[in-house]
């Protein structure tokens, strides 16, 4: 398991901040990139994502901390993280694509360290600004969701070898393919409920007569 955390791979994991079109390219034509360490940041971005909406300030937080379960939200985060990652290689399988699912998958999950680096201090400044002050909390968020954003542009544009033209297309094509799993997923899930349900009302009439 060492293997997947040493430091050549850690240190690739924050190179992507400021180089990240060499770092794309060497995570995955040199095996630089570490699937763990990427499913490592989703769990660390599901955690900042939650903390941020139970403990930022009322000032510039209107979420009821009540309403918010830790669990089911990072199981939402890696769902959507999985499904992105399996949409985007589905739709580039198809267009050429060179990457891999694993370097999807580490692409994306590599992505979100500079949400990870914002959430933090934003969650912190929260705690001290006035109501007039809490633009400077939404610029720290808009920062950190700008520079992932592009950091999975360049990501997945370099490990396809695509265009940015191309790339803009599958991305938004990879959305789709999510959008498609969720409803087939909710349209199975209905069925099977709906089964049961029918099953269930049979094995009550067998028993009560």
């Amino acid at each position: 398991m060492s293997k997947y955390f040493t430091k050549d791979k850690w240190y690739y994991c924050f190179r992507i901040l400021s180089n990240p079109g060499d770092s794309f390219y060497e995570i995955r034509h040199r095996e630089y990139g570490s699937v763990p360490i990427a499913l490592l940041m989703v769990f660390i971005f599901a955690i900042c994502y939650s903390m941020n909406r139970l403990y930022s300030s009322f000032i510039v937080n209107d979420v009821d901390p009540r309403a918010v379960n830790l669990f089911p939200e990072m199981l939402a985060i890696f769902a959507f993280v999985l499904l992105f990652a399996v949409g985007n290689w589905s739709i580039t399988c198809l267009m050429n694509g060179e990457g891999r699912l694993k370097d999807i998958i580490i692409v994306t999950g590599y992505s979100l360290l500079p949400m990870i680096l914002f959430y933090i201090p934003a969650i912190l400044l929260s705690q001290v600004v006035s109501l007039n002050e809490k633009g400077f909390y939404s610029l720290l968020i808009i920062i950190g969701t700008a520079w992932t954003l592009i950091l999975i542009l360049v990501g997945i544009m370099t490990i396809h070898n695509y265009t940015l033209a191309k790339t803009l297309v599958t991305l938004a094509l990879s959305i789709v393919a999510v959008l498609l799993m969720l409803f087939l997923f909710m349209l199975v899930t209905d069925l099977v409920a709906q089964v049961y349900q029918f099953f269930h009302s049979i094995y009550q009439e067998l028993i009560f007569r």
